[in-house]
């Protein structure tokens, strides 16, 4: 099964999050952060069979992720 992942830099960790269940890893590495990930994904599937048919649906589901500008309020800007 293939599911889409966000990632990002967390000062020296790279954080990969599923999106669909909000499953979360981290790693040194892109690749470290992925795999670790993967593992997580499974081992919340082990425990939660039921989510399988309801992940694979939302992942079907999400067409990529978007930017999209809002601008913060004065009080908020550095």
């Amino acid at each position: 099964m293939r599911v889409k992942v966000v990632v990002w830099r967390e000062e020296d960790m790279y954080v990969a999050r599923e999106i669909a269940t909000g499953v979360t890893s981290q790693g040194r590495t892109v690749e470290e952060a992925l795999e670790n990930l993967r593992e997580a994904l499974e081992l919340y599937l082990e425990e939660a069979p039921e989510a399988l048919e309801r992940l694979e649906q939302l992942n079907q589901g999400i067409v990529g992720v978007l930017e999209v500008e809002a601008k913060a309020p004065k009080a908020v800007r550095a």
